[in-house]
């Protein structure tokens, strides 16, 4: 037997080290011989802790603000962001099952230090941005439900700590039917708001055209890029790069390729899920604000009194806000583990899961703390479009090296992306790269 030191796989810089997210790698089984249906419910789960950071407080108040001053115009950005978010998780997963790392893990292996410490950062601060959203989020609906202050709201979210352990340590599938439990409350509340609501239905199909105006009125790109932030979002990529080991599938060429087949299915029927409830709070938006004086209507706390007198029930408002909660918890079990994955992939630190749950709901709390103590309650709206469009401009540093990984076929094997996948890949990374620039351009002349 050998002593040599292991060598680097090829296309690679460094050796390939430990496992991704280690206490739940390879857990979940996969039946080898067995019927499609079966093969796709095992490895059903992934996508629906990914599609959860799509319908995350901070789409709301992007999606309420777009609704409410510019009816269903912005549908169709929402529409093209669930697009782009489809292929780009698809190529999140293909690069985990591939190669046997995550995207965090991937970057480390392949850049210098000095670019990965910078990466790291940038995903770090990708994943406050998102726990400020939730954070906020969770915080407003306690308070529009049992009349909690905001600050004490914000400050009791740091206890969720305890139910994601609690649900890891009983096994990852437990994880995973919390979420698509919370997932279809809802997406059950917004159905009923729809129907409250009364959407015109031709302009809502109209909305789906995307439009230049779009991109040549300041604000309204303002709240696109918003949207785009809070739909394709850095963190979903280095978590689903992840999550997809927990499958036990063969080593393999063939059992790779099925595993990236069923999980890409996987996602695009979760993403699917997060498209109807993002479109539904906008359309409910345009319905009940837009056109009757209320279109200035971009905070959830207006949106939740202004629901019921104008809908004449009182149950939207209350279905709104239970709809806020859940939507807030299921976002902290994936911003959980996305900081862990981040962490142990770009330093190959290990920190106990409580120990960085802990710094990443810290790291969300003291401004959010700030700016509701400094400005009140109505500071807390602006700052969660803010969070969102801080989450799109990080965006491209994960995109970029995630293209160019799965392009690679030293590193991909023949699990490489096929050419017209790359194709679609490049122009989406750079019109996420070029809309960002323009946002930073309209924001610095003061549009």
């Amino acid at each position: 037997m050998s002593d040599d030191p292991p060598r680097p796989e090829p296309g690679w810089r460094l050796p390939k080290g430990s496992v991704s997210l280690p206490e739940v790698h390879g857990s979940v089984p996969v039946p080898v011989s067995s019927s499609f249906w079966r093969k796709l419910w095992a490895f059903t789960g992934p996508g629906y802790l990914v599609a959860v950071g799509y319908m995350d407080p901070g789409n709301w108040a992007t999606d309420l603000a777009g609704g409410a001053r510019y009816g269903y115009t912005l549908l169709s950005v929402i529409l093209i962001s669930n697009l782009m978010a489809i292929l780009l998780q698809a190529l999140a997963a293909r690069l985990g099952i591939a190669t046997g790392r995550d995207l965090a893990q991937a970057c480390r292996d392949a850049y210098s230090k000095p670019a990965v410490i910078v990466l790291w950062v940038l995903a770090e601060i990708a994943i406050a941005a998102t726990d400020l959203a939730e954070v906020i989020g969770a915080a407003i609906a306690l308070n529009l439900l049992f009349g909690l202050p905001l600050i004490w709201g914000v400050c009791l979210t740091a206890a969720d700590v305890l139910l994601v352990l609690y649900l890891q340590h009983h096994g990852f599938r437990w994880v995973e039917a919390l979420v698509v439990l919370l997932i279809l409350g809802i997406a059950g509340s917004f159905a009923v708001e729809l129907y409250f609501a009364r959407p015109d239905w031709a302009e809502l199909a109209v909305g789906f055209v995307p439009r230049t105006q779009i991109v040549t009125d300041p604000g309204m790109l303002y709240i696109a890029i918003g949207i785009l932030g809070a739909t394709v979002m850095p963190h979903n990529l280095y978590l689903h790069s992840s999550i997809v080991q927990t499958r036990k599938y063969g080593d393999s060429d063939d059992s790779r390729r099925d595993a990236v087949r069923f999980a890409s299915i996987d996602s695009a029927i979760a993403l699917t899920s997060a498209l109807f409830i993002n479109a539904a709070i906008l359309v409910m938006a345009a319905a009940v604000f837009h056109g009757t004086g209320h279109e200035d209507v971009a905070d959830i706390t207006d949106a939740y009194k202004l629901l019921a007198p104008l809908l004449g029930t009182t149950a939207a408002s209350v279905l709104f806000a239970v709809a806020l909660l859940l939507s807030g918890q299921n976002a902290t079990l994936t911003g959980t583990l996305a900081g862990q994955i981040v962490m142990e992939g770009f330093l190959s630190i290990r920190l106990r899961p409580w120990v960085r749950r802990l710094i990443t709901r810290l790291i969300a709390i003291i401004p959010a703390v700030l700016v509701i103590g400094l400005a009140g309650d109505r500071g807390a709206g602006p700052l969660l479009i803010l969070s969102q469009v801080i989450l799109s401009l990080q965006l491209s540093f994960a995109v970029f090296p995630l293209v160019i990984f799965t392009s690679d076929r030293r590193r991909m094997g023949p699990l490489v992306n096929p050419t017209w996948l790359t194709a679609l890949a490049w122009p989406i990374a750079v019109l996420i790269a070029a809309l960002n620039v323009w946002l930073l351009t309209q924001v610095f002349m003061g549009a």
